[in-house]
């Protein structure tokens, strides 16, 4: 069976939302390539992480559960001085903005949740391998 030019692409044209999430929230800190070097990065007290290498110094295995727990962000005990935004509630309050003709016809955590994962997922594919 032969795939239609046009099929191709409309393959081709499918927005990437991780990529487009990581870009929107993380790349003008970490870069667009996630090695740390975005335009914010000398801005910062801590250099950012190079998300690239993220599986490599665990053993291969990307920590996907600590990986989701410091995007998100309320489940780390301690900010500190930290200077990544926890991105749970950044994630609420534009979204509250976005949806508020809809008041109550959202999961407000749901919607969370599928941004974080969408951007654990993107980092997933960016990993040095």
């Amino acid at each position: 069976m032969a795939i239609s030019s046009g099929a191709v692409f409309a393959q081709q044209q499918k927005t990437d939302l991780g990529k487009q999430e990581y870009n929107a929230n993380c790349a003008s800190c970490h870069g667009l390539g996630g090695k740390g070097d975005g335009p914010m990065a000398a801005q910062l007290r801590t250099a950012p992480s190079d998300l690239t290498q993220l599986a490599k110094k665990n053993r291969g295995v990307l920590p996907v559960s600590r990986l989701y727990e410091v995007i998100e962000g309320s489940n780390v005990p301690s900010h500190g001085t930290r200077e990544m935004p926890v991105w749970d509630r950044e994630f609420r309050v534009e979204d509250a903005e976005y949806y508020k003709e809809a008041r109550g016809s959202y999961d407000a955590a749901a919607l969370v949740r599928a941004r974080v994962l969408m951007l654990v997922e993107y980092l997933d594919r960016i990993q040095a391998r």
